[in-house]
């Protein structure tokens, strides 16, 4: 992604981005101006906290006995011990400083990339309004959120027929689906968990017709990469009188759709086991020694488009990549869903030096595949492998081919919505500092207009 314009970028775009540097040199002088030894300390410390808690979880995750409690200490006693240095060192008022200067270049650098690049959102545009919307919910999903914002009723009054499944017994959302199509739905929509939402979209998309998200589950990871309201599932309903329709990509493995992601390998194997959906964090832990060290599970080979990975532990496909985590942010988004390629994720762990590299270099590490393909086909040794499919198990005969549909699914999204999240500045400082010292450069119309002037 470059600058749109970076010798005239506009006015508040270079003045963010001349803040951002100021804070982020200032972040470094904060160190340096620690009396004696002491800004050092502070970034070796840091450093040094961050390794330690990458291996103490490691250990955490990849053992049992002795070794896993060492691990859980190591964990929560790394960050502590920061703590205690920077406290008896009086290295207090540096770190806070730096820290402070540190996330406002962060914030200052976001601000001036988003001023200063093309507009880079998924294009929305006008559409005609469902006559017959069907919606299928889920009213156990997300703890009860159905119930909880009363979305029957709100959508039954904007005019959409409402079919409630039956939790305690698993249904067929794709053949409801069709029924619905075939009764003369206009507009099919879930109220529930990004897996119903993959089963559904897929029929909504093999009948070119729009779908709506009601991000009504637990994590509504593709509601908040479509920039949906996930803290008041209602207002997505507003698409049903004041929409428009954005065009996204599918994911498809195996035969299956998949909206988020499909996972192979520890994840996948996890989920498969029939204490998972009961106690997810518990049986997750018990299986992570046997998963991880050693890992006594099929390795997986991916070809992709342009690489091959060997002997990977875990991969994750995504439907459209997924943005490196970033300072000041939590979990993993897409900030499109039309670009056309998947997102490849591998990575391959055998003992705590490795797993402190990832923690350190992220995707620099040598441990860490971070590509992205329209194609990918994955094999195994085994005759079939494990798939995760928006957190659904499944098993597939080996090898799985992955691929992407590009821009089959109409999605109707309310015209007012909170917005995709924004990508920020990791891995683009020389643009920061590109758009902080070029000078503006008068556009096309500006030029003609001096041009006139100066004939006249």
């Amino acid at each position: 992604m470059s600058l749109s314009h970076p010798s005239g970028a506009p006015a508040r775009a270079r003045l963010s981005a001349r803040l951002a540097l100021a804070c982020a040199l200032g972040a470094v002088a904060a160190l340096v101006a620690a009396s004696g030894p002491g800004g050092l300390l502070v970034l070796v410390t840091g450093v040094v906290g961050m390794a330690l808690t990458a291996v103490g979880t490691w250990w955490m995750l990849a053992h049992h006995g002795a070794v896993r409690v060492v691990g859980a200490l190591l964990m929560a006693g790394a960050p502590v011990a920061v703590l205690i240095v920077y406290a008896r060192a009086d290295l207090w008022p540096a770190a806070l400083t730096a820290v402070a200067l540190w996330g406002a270049a962060v914030v200052c650098a976001r601000s001036a990339l988003r001023g200063a690049r093309q507009p880079q959102g998924m294009v929305a545009v006008a559409c005609s309004l469902p006559r017959h919307p069907v919606l299928i919910m889920n009213p156990k999903s997300g703890g009860g959120k159905v119930g909880r914002f009363g979305l029957v009723e709100k959508a039954e009054a904007l005019g959409a027929r409402v079919v409630l499944l039956d939790a305690s017994v698993r249904t067929d959302v794709a053949s409801i689906a069709r029924q619905a199509v075939a009764e003369g739905a206009d507009l099919l929509g879930v109220a529930g968990g990004d897996g119903t939402q993959a089963r559904v979209a897929e029929v909504a998309a093999e009948h070119d017709l729009p779908f709506l998200v009601v991000a009504a589950g637990t994590r509504n990871h593709f509601a908040m990469d479509l920039g949906l309201d996930r803290e008041d599932p209602a207002r997505c309903l507003d698409a049903l009188a004041d929409g428009e329709e954005v065009k996204v990509d599918l994911g498809f493995v195996g035969g299956h759709t998949f909206v988020n992601t499909a996972s192979f390998g520890v994840y996948a194997e996890i989920v498969q086991r029939p204490d998972y959906r009961d106690a997810e964090a518990h049986s997750a832990l018990n299986a992570m020694p046997d998963l991880l060290l050693g890992y006594t599970g099929h390795t997986l080979d991916a070809v992709t488009d342009e690489a091959r990975l060997e002997s990977q532990q875990a991969l994750l496909i995504s439907n459209n990549p997924y943005a490196a985590p970033e300072p000041m942010t939590t979990g993993l988004r897409r900030s499109r869903l039309d670009l056309g390629v998947l997102g490849v994720l591998g990575i391959r762990v055998n003992n705590a030096a490795q797993a402190a590299d990832i923690a350190l270099r992220g995707t620099k590490a040598v441990g860490l595949n971070v590509l992205t393909s329209r194609r990918v086909v994955i094999g195994s040794d085994a005759g079939s492998i494990p798939v995760a499919v928006d957190g659904e198990a499944l098993t597939m005969p080996a090898p799985v081919t992955c691929s992407i549909r590009p821009g089959a699914l109409r999605v109707l999204v309310p015209r007012r919505r909170p917005g995709p999240p924004a990508a920020g500045p990791r891995g683009h400082w020389r643009e920061v500092v590109t758009l902080a010292f070029n000078r503006p450069r008068p556009g096309p119309a500006a030029e003609a207009r001096a041009g006139g002037e100066r004939a006249s």
